[in-house]
């Protein structure tokens, strides 16, 4: 029905998590109406992804070796945030109640593997850097309570203050999708873990 290129392009965006083939069809046929400049600048940003890599020490996304919330200087650095994915950190900075540092863990505990999962890298740090404080901030999803719990055992004999988000989350829910509210309330009424 499409020409191959058409096709192709609708292939690809209908591979990106939560966009269907009708979604997909229509964000290409929005970039067809646009015309060559709009297009070679959006081409220009797909390109500069390759610039894009992990944080060399929190794992968040950055085009330099490490990403800006790392070399803030003004960033409580006693205090680290754990987080499952980059995305969760965006909301939390957003509602402005979090000054220290983060650490990505890249995903969460499935099905007791965390071989996959930065907790090695995280425990580094925090032998290293001077924390005394952690907040776990994985998702209140069954595979983010396991990781949680595994976190803890990893980080008991540390003998640094931990807690996690509760109040204002609810059990099932993802922390890139609360507002700023919510996760002001959930990291200022936070748990000793």
């Amino acid at each position: 029905m499409y020409p191959k290129s058409f096709q192709k392009l609708i292939e690809q965006f209908s591979s990106l998590p939560g966009i269907g083939p009708k979604m997909a069809e229509r964000l290409v046929l929005s970039l067809f109406k646009k015309d060559q400049d709009k297009l070679d600048t959006f081409a220009q940003a797909l390109t500069n992804l390759h610039d894009i890599k992990p944080c060399a020490k929190c794992f968040n996304i950055t085009q330099d070796n490490l990403c800006t919330i790392c070399t803030n200087t003004t960033r409580n650095r006693s205090k680290l945030c754990i987080v499952e994915e980059p995305l969760d950190i965006i909301p939390l900075e957003r509602s402005r109640a979090f000054d220290g540092l983060y650490h990505v863990l890249g995903g969460t505990i499935k099905k007791r593997d965390s071989s996959k999962l930065t907790t090695d890298k995280l425990l580094q740090r925090i032998e290293t850097e001077p924390i005394t404080e952690i907040i776990i901030a994985t998702n209140f999803t069954t595979e983010g309570d396991m990781t949680a719990m595994h976190l803890k055992q990893k980080l008991a004999p540390f003998k640094i203050k931990i807690s996690r988000l509760v109040r204002g989350l609810a059990t099932g829910s993802d922390i890139e999708y609360a507002d700023d509210m919510t996760i002001r309330s959930a990291l200022t009424n936070r748990e000793t873990f």
